[in-house]
């Protein structure tokens, strides 16, 4: 390749890279519903119908743990970012619950 064509090539891959300039991962969630999480009440079930599917799934010290988040990062701007993490206990109800925004 030409020393040309490797600096247009270049040029335009930092264009693209500039025009998008973010990232978005993730998904958007009901995060009016946090309050409705009851430790030791709430089910699986129940968050499932408040939240829709989690976006992550694991184990957090044996137990089960679903994860919703959208995640924005962006270049020219501050990051945005929303995320409910629920840790559920051997029976299937809410142990504990951690929500984060960058938000109001």
């Amino acid at each position: 390749m030409t020393k040309m064509k490797m600096l247009i090539s270049a040029g335009c891959l930092a264009s693209v890279v500039l025009i998008a300039g973010c990232a978005t991962v993730g998904h958007d969630f009901a995060t009016q519903n946090v309050d409705q999480i009851q430790i030791g009440q709430t089910s699986r079930a129940d968050i499932e119908r408040m939240f829709g599917e989690p976006w992550r799934t694991g184990l957090k010290d044996g137990q089960r743990t679903w994860t919703y988040g959208k995640y924005r990062w962006s270049a020219f701007s501050d990051a945005q970012t929303t995320d409910l993490v629920v840790t559920f206990d051997k029976d299937g109800k809410v142990d504990s619950y951690v929500y984060n925004t960058t938000g109001n």
